[in-house]
């Protein structure tokens, strides 16, 4: 497909105050994009925004919340007089047996992922048809396969990618692309985070290859660009995951069963696993809502 110049464009990129949506929102300015960053740490986002290359604001809000991202929609176009890409990349993860979950917890990875998801394109979507711009859905590989220990995490990215597929189909005449973006384990404080943990991070190395490796952000994150400049359907962080679209109907069974094996060796360890958010991010969501409750 061809690509599109980002000069002059407008991008706002949700969970911009690190990792994946810090990184993008530098590489969009790099090639001449205009950017707006949301989301849950001011004082990082102010900072990110004070390093860009171009024009760019930032927004203090919560994407799970319709009524702050409807604000800050209007404000975003107004402030830059219109939108053509939206990258919904604000996350959250939590790991340990789904048994011994919190709850809340739990709850909070499918409301960030998946509902706050679908907050940030309603709110954005009047826009969008407008410039008959490009919506970028950040999944995982956790959409295409299952893994144990990450319940919330697997469903949540699943179902994203499935809404997204939906809504591509929805909008597609009146001119608004949407993509769906695939990252393996990539270096990331919520990575990094989860690794924290002596069990998970032992789990994760015991994945077959290449699903065991540690991927560097600036390449999947280059990728990343190159697929919204081509307004793609599908965006591959890592260059082997497209191979994956073609087996993922085989994984479930085998996960099943290789699984259940490994849940057995760690069994004995499993007790006291921090259940929370994981990394800088969780920490900040957790925070947010602390401070939103008093």
């Amino acid at each position: 497909m061809s690509r599109v110049g980002l000069e002059g464009q407008v991008a706002v990129v949700t969970g911009a105050a690190r990792g994946v949506g810090e990184l993008l929102a530098r590489k969009l300015s790099a090639r001449g994009a205009k950017v707006a960053l949301v989301g849950l740490e001011e004082e990082a986002l102010k900072e990110v925004s004070g390093r860009l290359h171009t024009d760019s604001a930032y927004w203090y809000a919560d994407v799970t919340d319709h009524e702050a991202m409807s604000r800050v929609a209007r404000e975003v176009k107004e402030r830059f007089g219109k939108v053509d890409i939206v990258v919904a990349n604000a996350g959250v993860a939590n790991g340990g047996p789904f048994a011994e979950s919190d709850p809340e917890a739990w709850r909070r990875v499918i409301e960030v992922n998946l509902i706050g998801s679908a907050v940030t394109a309603r709110a954005f979507l009047p826009v969008l048809t407008e410039s008959r711009g490009y919506l970028l859905q950040i999944a995982s590989l956790a959409a295409i396969t299952p893994a144990p220990m990450m319940t919330a995490y697997c469903a949540s990215k699943a179902g994203v990618e499935a809404y997204a597929h939906s809504l591509r189909a929805e909008v597609g005449h009146q001119g608004v692309r949407v993509g769906v973006g695939y990252l393996s384990w990539t270096d990331t404080d919520m990575v990094r985070g989860a690794d924290q943990d002596e069990v998970m991070r032992e789990l994760r190395q015991r994945l077959p290859w290449p699903a065991n490796k540690t991927y560097p952000l600036g390449p999947a994150v280059d990728r990343i660009v190159a697929g919204i400049e081509r307004r793609s359907a599908h965006v591959y962080g890592q260059w082997w995951l497209r191979g994956m679209q073609g087996v993922r109907g085989y994984l479930p069974a085998l996960i099943g069963t290789v699984g259940q094996r490994e849940m057995k060796r760690f069994a004995p360890r499993l007790q006291g696993m921090r259940t929370g958010l994981v990394g800088a991010g969780g920490a900040a969501d957790e925070e947010a809502r602390a401070t939103h409750r008093h």
